[in-house]
């Protein structure tokens, strides 16, 4: 039996990024992403303008006058949403936590793949993988998506990228496009993602908190690592200890970003105290550019 109070939570997910996906990325979703290939639909008379290279020229020859062959897009994608729900999602500064910005978004993409006719699917992983839902096509699957984010209880705390692109390798026979979202925690999960980056279409969202960049002037805290439950007592009233703590971020950024400029891989980064919408749209509209 479904709780109303989460049933409540999914209808309000799908009227609010409905609109977002119906106003604001209407189209933009469909042109970023190609189709599987070009599958031939008919041929027709050929009319001035026509590309001489689509002549059929068998078809040509047996009735005596030029004919071109058209083709269509062979449309249908897979979609699979990749979604880190280890402990440091539950962390959140203003409005929301980081899990909760990764719930809408993956509502927005789900949303975005059905209204093209594409099927979406979901992984939910820590240091393990903790759920899978096979891609399907639909509003009502769509909306049981929303419900596995929302109502999932992780088992594990810490963050395994790599243990979740090789569950994905092995579950995905066809090329996919998939959605890996996360606050990129942890470490050592490059080669892993080369290898899905050859096989899939792989496209990075790192989701992050300002209080992970840098600390407010507030006094004396008490800070826990979300995933390995270490507490430490801190004063932030030290310029030198937030100076210290802001380079390390800077750093640690700095490096992910190299690795994923290495791979001439494109990231979206979501912020939980700004709008997801203009990032995730712009992603699409340069995508749609470098098509």
């Amino acid at each position: 039996m479904i709780p109303k109070e989460l049933l409540k939570k999914v209808r309000q997910i799908q009227i609010r990024t409905s609109r977002t996906v119906n106003d604001v990325l209407a189209g933009q979703y469909h042109s970023a992403f190609r189709g599987r290939g070009m599958e031939f639909e008919e041929v027709s008379p050929y009319q001035f303008g026509d590309d001489v290279r689509l002549i059929d020229w068998n078809v040509s020859a047996r009735y005596g006058e030029p004919f071109i062959k058209k083709f269509r897009e062979e449309r249908e994608l897979t979609v699979m949403l990749v979604v880190d729900m280890s402990a440091s999602g539950l962390f959140g500064s203003r409005d929301q936590f980081k899990v909760d910005v990764a719930t809408e978004l993956c509502a927005v993409l789900a949303f975005s793949a059905i209204r093209s006719n594409d099927k979406a699917g979901l992984i939910l992983f820590t240091d393990r993988v903790e759920k899978y839902v096979p891609a399907k096509k639909g509003t009502l699957h769509v909306l049981r998506i929303i419900r596995e984010l929302l109502y999932h209880r992780p088992r594990g705390r810490g963050t395994d990228i790599t243990e979740a692109l090789n569950f994905l390798n092995r579950v995905t026979v066809r090329k996919s496009v998939c959605f890996l979202v996360s606050d990129f925690l942890c470490e050592d999960f490059e080669p892993a993602l080369r290898v899905a980056r050859r096989r899939h279409d792989l496209i990075p969202i790192a989701i992050t908190d300002p209080r992970e960049l840098e600390l407010p002037d507030v006094g004396f805290i008490a800070l826990e690592d979300p995933e390995t439950g270490r507490h430490a007592l801190v004063d932030t009233s030290s310029r030198k200890l937030r100076r210290r703590y802001a380079d390390q971020a800077q750093r640690a950024l700095a490096l992910r970003e190299q690795m994923f400029r290495r791979m001439d891989t494109a990231v979206i980064d979501i912020r939980t105290d700004r709008p997801y919408v203009e990032p995730l749209a712009r992603f699409f509209r340069k995508r749609e550019a470098r098509r």
